[in-house]
């Protein structure tokens, strides 16, 4: 746990021992914020310093957006929490070897955006406003909860010809309950987070927990997915990715790696290998598992 999320548990205990509504209130505001920006590592600045970038505006925030090539053939890209778009760039890298365009972003509160939290209304609407600027996309792929967003924003209207989830969060409430466990919130905080959660993200309707899950509605109907989760993940555990698969059988291919954890399956040689295959592939390709 770093210093900022010790802090942040003391706050809500001091809040609760108070007011659990106040805890609650706090929790929730919390909840929406990462904490941490995650900086350009020394492998990802030749690609972040050469990428295109641009700004637009989302509820009032700054967001940097990056383009790497002359916009043909647009492949969306997006990263998850704590993370940014150059963790992207083994990735980019190969696609623009391919002629493909990667998009990307860094969401509100991460990277170079400004705003110091975000939600995954705010990445779908991202996404949308890029499609308006580049067109359909050839592809979008999620990461964390980057793959959140990507099925919100499909669901929204985003359209692409292919959707690829890497260590993907499957559940809205998995996110839920893994906050409050790694806070340690007490039960009547949780419930009044949820409760703030309910009436303030997507009021007044409710069940966002269900609506904003991946498997919620309609989803990317016809399109080939590739799911891709390590067996030793602990940040999204792998029944993520099998219930994700699950949610799409007619649609949906697993692969399943081992020892690559959360973040370094991004950038491994033979998930690359794979997601290019997937995307070289021909649309009609059945769904199975590989491991």
């Amino acid at each position: 746990m770093s210093a900022v999320e010790a802090s942040a548990r003391i706050a809500l205990r001091a809040t609760g021992a108070l007011s659990t509504r106040a805890a609650g209130a706090l929790a929730y505001l919390l909840f929406r914020r990462p904490f941490v920006r995650g900086r350009v590592r020394p492998g990802e600045h030749s690609a972040h310093m050469f990428a295109i970038t641009e700004t637009m505006y989302v509820g009032g925030k700054r967001v940097v957006t990056y383009r790497w090539g002359d916009g043909a053939e647009p492949v969306l890209l997006l990263h998850g929490w704590r993370s940014r778009a150059s963790r992207f760039a083994p990735l980019v890298e190969e696609l623009r070897a391919r002629g493909l365009t990667p998009i990307a972003f860094d969401a509100p509160g991460h990277g170079d955006s400004g705003g110091t939290s975000t939600t995954v209304l705010e990445y779908a609407e991202i996404a949308l406003r890029l499609q308006e600027r580049h067109g359909d996309f050839r592809a979008v792929l999620g990461h964390s909860f980057g793959v959140l967003g990507a099925f919100q924003a499909l669901r929204s209207g985003l359209r692409a010809d292919r959707v690829v989830a890497v260590a993907g969060v499957c559940d809205m409430e998995y996110l839920l309950d893994r906050f409050s466990a790694e806070l340690d919130l007490d039960p009547r905080v949780k419930a009044r987070l949820r409760e703030q959660a309910d009436t303030r993200l997507l009021a007044p309707e409710s069940a966002i927990w269900q609506r904003f899950s991946a498997p919620y509605g309609a989803g990317p109907a016809r399109v080939p997915i590739l799911v891709v989760h390590d067996e030793d993940d602990t940040m999204a555990v792998a029944d993520q990715g099998y219930r994700l698969a699950a949610a799409y059988p007619d649609q949906a291919r697993l692969y399943v790696t081992r020892g690559l954890g959360h973040n370094r399956v991004l950038g491994d040689a033979a998930v690359l290998a794979e997601v290019l295959r997937f995307l070289d592939a021909p649309r009609r390709e059945r769904a199975t598992e590989c491991v």
